[in-house]
């Protein structure tokens, strides 16, 4: 009697642990049974994840006064080290946007008073962004707020199986064309 009891409560549990995602891969086993949704439940809850976390850290840099892609800008600038000063080229090129996408960036978070623009002083047609005070002090402050969120995030697991999920994520990364 024991045994069907706990068969039972495992059984509630497991149904109680099914999520969107589950219910989208039950879906399609209901009308394409020749399909593995496997990565479909993978990916799918990969994206959800990212997708909702992103968010969350989105609205954690609103309350500093700035949106993800000016934060980017910031902790690129920031990760540089001392004196926190990159091209304009080389800012690109880490962040993946174009010239224009980054001078817009760089004009309104000027503008702000968060970073300057300055000459190069090795090359005449250069110049040189570089982090204010001001830009430095919101930079630390950003990161700390989104990485509360990422804590919270992973809150539900002890450091074991984070760092499990973090090596095969890394993996996993790593494999993608």
């Amino acid at each position: 009697m024991n045994q069907v009891k706990h068969k039972v409560q495992n059984e509630v549990e497991r149904e109680a642990d099914k999520d969107a995602v589950d219910a989208i891969t039950a879906q399609w086993a209901a009308v394409r049974p020749d399909l593995d949704t496997t990565p479909m439940a993978v990916f799918g809850r990969i994206y959800r994840i990212s997708k909702a976390v992103g968010d969350a850290v989105e609205r954690a840099y609103n309350r500093h006064g700035i949106t993800r892609g000016e934060f980017d800008v910031l902790a690129t600038l920031r990760r540089s080290g001392a004196p926190y000063t990159l091209s304009p080229r080389e800012l690109s090129a880490t962040l993946m946007l174009t010239t224009g996408g980054m001078t817009g960036r760089l004009d309104k978070l000027e503008k702000a008073g968060l970073l300057t623009r300055s000459p190069d002083p090795h090359d005449r047609r250069g110049l040189q962004v570089t982090l204010t005070d001001r830009g430095l002090a919101l930079a630390d402050e950003a990161v700390s707020a989104g990485l509360a969120v990422h804590h919270a995030a992973l809150a539900h697991f002890d450091p074991e199986e984070v760092e499990q999920l973090t090596g095969l994520l890394r993996r996993l990364l790593a494999d993608m064309p």
